[in-house]
């Protein structure tokens, strides 16, 4: 994948999101290397905060999402970075889906 760890990565896509004040940001490892969970307030928010993460780990680490879903429709962006998945979600469909209490089991991250 790259010269960094799945944490390195993990922590800068975290720090992409809080630059376009994403809400309550989680990282869960369990499935891939670390799951990354925000929240955004509206669909402008959830497409700055995708695009901030998209434009972050390509300039600094050089890497590209392998695939990324939902841009369009903003409700609940998917970007795949292999070991990292950044699940960028409005608030409507954060309550709906709650990744958080699927993936209990997970380890939560908090560095």
């Amino acid at each position: 994948m790259s010269e960094y760890t799945s944490k390195e990565i993990a922590k800068l896509a975290c720090e992409a999101l809080a630059d376009k004040k994403a809400d309550d940001i989680s990282e869960v490892s369990s499935l891939a290397d670390y799951f990354v969970i925000a929240g955004g307030m509206n669909r402008n928010q959830v497409q700055a905060m995708a695009d901030n993460v998209e434009e972050t780990l390509g300039k600094k680490l050089s890497l590209s999402a392998k695939q990324v879903e939902g841009y369009t429709t903003a409700n609940w962006i998917l970007m795949d970075y292999q070991d990292i998945i950044v699940h960028i979600f409005d608030e409507e469909n954060r309550l709906f889906y709650d990744l958080e209490r699927i993936w209990r089991d997970g380890k939560i991250v908090s560095e």
